[in-house]
């Protein structure tokens, strides 16, 4: 890319990755705040838990109408709705939301505008790299959401024990409102948007029938049943095989999530100069070698157990902005909105049942035997890499 190209593209990359940076504040808020929510409600595991998995539902509902609308009108203006809807529904959660009933909705509703940002800012950048730039960029904008994650996580838990939960969410809502002003006052469509756009309001299922495109949306969804499984489980981990206290150990956690920003930028940056298969061929390897013996290793001493626990984070992650691009890379312009919404429905759906199987592992036989569970994850995805290196061998950006 000249000088010229390189300086909008930029520009744009960055509009997006504030964006979502904004908006997924609003994504991990109410986590951080569960036991003051609990404490404050008076909930049951059970209540409290439909309340977090309320949000999951709102964004897995709506991810795939908001991906396929991006396909025929502005990615920009999804967005902008999308996180004025989040935005305002958290906020709704901290300032009149009284119990179950009311949390629960607003949580859906907050998730089902969620939908209308990341996936639609996935088509935005998308639209504005070639691909021989593009694992870099989506690396960019999909380590923001890492970074974002861990943000939310340490702000708010941080500011509920100075001012309160309410005040807490409240305070990382506000940035969701402030999108639209982003992503419509800053940001452009790309070039090409008015291109491939289309009139029909249908869906094109006709990208079920790409076969490179489902093996690369099973690498995704068992990335994320690895990826998931771990970050529900970190903190209890380090708790029960380390001398740290819940407070100290989610700090870790936090920080270990915002690493993985530095892992998508690594990842994606490297998918362009070596090919996508080979980077999320080793981060899957590596990853899933640390799964298998990480509830071995609660001998080590702290800070080498830190070390690996950071090293893991990274490499959970590395292999996620490649997945990604190459989706865009395996199906027409046309297409690219609904492939990744129904890559984002298909990944996400697994992360519901990851944590479930590492916690039935744990009841029967601690965290040997339940951390080599999400490495099943890892191995069922390296499986379907390799049988996406069979389908498209020559692919672009898929290179052997």
């Amino acid at each position: 890319m000249t000088a010229d190209e390189e300086e909008p593209r930029t520009r744009m990359l960055a509009v997006a990755s504030v964006s979502l940076l904004l908006s997924v504040l609003v994504w991990f808020n109410y986590s951080a705040v569960l036991p003051l929510v609990v404490e404050d409600w008076g909930l049951s595991g059970t209540r409290a838990g439909v309340i977090f998995g309320a949000f999951q539902a709102g964004y897995l509902l709506s991810v795939v109408p908001a991906g396929a609308l991006t396909d025929r009108r502005s990615a920009r203006v999804v967005m902008a709705g999308g996180a004025f809807v989040a935005g305002a529904a958290s906020l709704g959660f901290a300032l009149v939301a009284d119990g179950f009933v009311t949390g629960t909705v607003l949580r859906a509703l907050a998730g089902a505008g969620m939908a209308g940002v990341y996936v639609p800012g996935m088509r935005f950048v998308a639209g504005w790299f070639p691909e021989s730039a593009r694992g870099r960029a989506m690396g960019v904008y999909v380590g923001t959401y890492s970074t974002s994650a861990g943000l939310s996580f340490l702000l708010a838990s941080s500011a509920a024990t100075a001012v309160g939960w309410r005040t807490a969410v409240a305070a990382t809502s506000v940035g969701a409102l402030l999108v639209p002003l982003v992503i419509l006052g800053v940001g452009r469509d790309p070039p090409s948007a008015g291109a491939s756009a289309s009139a029909d309001t249908g869906f094109d299922l006709s990208i079920l029938r790409n076969r490179a495109y489902l093996a690369i949306v099973g690498v995704y969804a068992f990335h994320n049943w690895e990826l998931f499984g771990m970050r529900n489980w970190v903190v209890a981990f380090l708790v029960a095989e380390t001398a740290v206290d819940g407070g100290v150990a989610g700090t870790v956690a936090g920080l270990v999530i915002v690493l993985g920003g530095a892992g998508n930028l690594l990842g994606g940056t490297l998918s362009d100069r070596y090919g996508r298969r080979q980077v999320v061929g080793a981060a899957l390897a590596t990853s899933g070698l640390v799964s298998a013996a990480l509830g071995s290793l609660g001998w080590l001493p702290l800070p080498a157990l830190l070390l690996v626990v950071a090293i893991y984070g990274i490499a959970l992650t590395a292999d996620s902005a490649p997945t990604s691009t190459a989706v865009t890379e395996l199906v027409a312009d046309k297409q690219m909105g609904t492939a990744l919404s129904i890559q984002s429905v298909v990944g996400f759906s697994t992360t519901v049942v990851s944590p479930v199987i590492f916690g039935l592992a744990l009841d029967r036989a601690g965290y040997a035997v339940a951390f080599p569970t999400l490495a099943l994850g890892a191995l069922v995805a390296l499986g379907a890499l390799a049988a996406l290196g069979r389908i498209a061998p020559r692919a672009t950006g898929l290179r052997a």
